[in-house]
């Protein structure tokens, strides 16, 4: 599969960019996993987004969070991909390229993310590893991960 992996603060994307962003995080997070909550938090602003183009459609993005915004540590949050491309193996592209990116935008130091429960074993394959109890956040059940640089 081609991507073209872009790497964008939130004020240099396009008026386009930011809509087929939020429309993807839309149509995963509230419409098919039936997840009523406001996806805008004012975090988006303070973050780079790192988009994964396959010609026109988005098909995959995540948000790059610095250290202190949501974790001591740098994050990786709001993974998306489109149910478009899935079964092609964007997740695990979408997530070697975030990890990339977080170490050369914030240093080498660990990465926590809040993951999803059921995708705690995708997370590991990646070095991740459970660092808390398991939550409820908007009604799905997550685990913070660390990984260790």
């Amino acid at each position: 599969m081609q991507i073209n992996w872009q790497l964008k603060s939130f004020e240099h994307l396009t008026v386009h960019e930011l809509y087929q962003l939020l429309r993807l995080r839309s149509e995963v997070f509230v419409v098919e996993q039936n997840c009523v909550f406001l996806d805008m938090d004012n975090k988006d602003q303070d973050c780079w987004h790192l988009l994964g183009w396959k010609g026109h459609l988005l098909a995959a993005s995540t948000r790059l969070v610095p250290p202190g915004i949501a974790y001591d540590e740098m994050s990786i949050g709001r993974v998306v991909s489109s149910p478009q491309v899935r079964g092609e193996g964007i997740g695990r592209a979408l997530m070697e390229e975030s990890i990339t990116a977080c170490y050369k935008l914030f240093g080498n130091n660990p990465i926590r993310i809040g993951a999803q429960l059921y995708l705690e074993k995708f997370y590991s394959s990646l070095g991740f590893k459970a660092a808390g109890e398991i939550y409820l956040e908007d009604g799905i059940k997550h685990v913070e991960m660390l990984l260790m640089p």
